[in-house]
This record gives structure tokens, sequence and C-alpha cells, in this order.
């Protein structure tokens, strides 16, 4: 019998210049529960997704990661006093404009892309990281493992 993924709540920010199509709330839900679901995280969550322009992810970048350049995805676990009990996993800053260039560069769909990019994110709250080798192995086998089970293509196979 197949385990029950466990709920996320999910608050999804749009801080977009123009109103674009994006994905469902229930899609990115999904995308997120079965991340961690292939992580073996096992309790109730809370996650919010803000989608931004690139001068705001820059920013974001900057300051935080001292990179003064947009990038696609940044993660910012919540950090939890251990004497109190909180779902919040924290936030993922999502730039829909590298998003999109990315899905075209790298021959995917918009979605597809997205999917990615909500797993790669849900795993970096749950503390993996891809700096050493070693660690990028297994949170790039996470990645895929539950694209798999998503329906979506080993995103790490370079395309002719």
């Amino acid at each position: 019998m197949e385990q029950p993924i466990i709920p996320v709540e999910l608050d999804l920010q749009l801080a977009l210049e123009h109103d674009r199509e994006v994905p469902e709330l229930s899609s990115l839900k999904l995308w997120a529960e079965t991340a961690l679901k292939t992580a073996g995280y096992e309790k109730p969550s809370e996650i919010t997704v803000r989608l931004v322009e690139s001068a705001e992810i820059q920013e974001l970048n900057r300051t935080y990661r001292k990179l003064d350049r947009p990038t696609n995805i940044l993660s910012f676990p919540f950090e939890c006093p251990d004497e109190v009990e909180l779902p919040l996993l924290g936030d993922l800053v999502i730039c829909d404009e590298i998003l999109r260039r990315e899905a075209q560069e790298q021959q995917k769909s918009y979605e597809e892309h997205f999917a990615h990019l909500i797993i790669h994110g849900t795993l970096h709250l749950l503390g993996y990281d891809h700096i050493e080798d070693k660690d990028a192995e297994e949170m790039e086998s996470l990645e895929t493992q539950a694209l798999a089970a998503l329906g979506y293509p080993d995103p790490y196979l370079v395309k002719d």
C-alpha cells in the first residue's frame, strides 16, 4: 500500500509586474508534498512560495548570499526554536523570468521546470544542499525520484 502524502499548506505570493499564467496552487502543493514524501519527511508543513521579478531576487541574492546577480530560486528555511512547535518549513522565492528562460533553454515545459524548482527548493528547506559532490548526488537523486513519481523525466539528463 502506498504511503499517504503528508499535507502541505502552501501560501502563493505573486509579486510580478504583469499578470502571467502560473500553475494551480494544487500543483505546487503536490510538487512540495512529493518532495517531502521522497525525502521521508512525515510532518504536516507550511511553505510560502513567492514568485518575483529579477530585481527582487537579485537584491535577496546580494543580501543573503553576497552574489550580485539574479538567480532562479532562493530557499529560506525557517529556524524554529526547539521549544516551539510550528509546521513552518520556510520560504521559496522564485524568479519567474529566469524560470521561463531556463525552461526554454533546457527544452522543458514551464510546468516541468517549475515542478523541479519547487522540489529542489523544498529539499533545501529540509537541509539538503549541493555544495559537496556527495551531497549533490544525494539531492539530485531525490529530485529525480520525486519528478519521476510525478511523471517528469530526469532533469539532469542532457538533451541532444
